[in-house]
């Protein structure tokens, strides 16, 4: 797609989107590759982004980083889009929400038994 933009609206280049984002134009690459994320082309075929393309990446970045595959990050896509949901989705979205949970609960139970560590070797030079 050939980019026809609004003079309000500027486009950056895949290196604003990963410098904003905190990552690598790597990423960014892998991302439009899973499909999550489509850049316009400038006339030289240069990759152009939207300015939400960075919170968008952030969320990517988050949501890998809870465990979630780029197929379920794919699902969750449309949601983030429209703000709207079908019951299958808000399903899916409170599994996922349930799992994050869990594995929070695991984190702070691990950060427990290593505070306590910490503590008992604090006492015992």
């Amino acid at each position: 797609m050939t980019v026809t933009v609004a003079a309000a609206e500027r486009l950056i280049r895949i290196g604003e989107v990963a410098r904003g984002a905190g990552v690598s134009v790597r990423a960014v690459r892998y991302y439009e590759q899973q499909g999550l994320l489509i850049p316009e082309r400038s006339p030289s075929g240069q990759r152009l982004y939207r300015q939400d393309a960075i919170p968008l990446v952030r969320f990517f970045q988050q949501m890998f980083a809870v465990g979630l595959t780029s197929r379920r990050i794919a699902e969750l896509l449309p949601c983030w889009d429209s703000g709207h949901t079908d019951a299958e989705q808000r399903a899916m979205l409170r599994a996922e929400r349930e799992r994050i949970a869990a594995k929070i609960d695991d984190l702070q139970a691990a950060l427990d038994r290593l505070d306590e560590v910490i503590a008992i070797t604090d006492t015992h030079p």
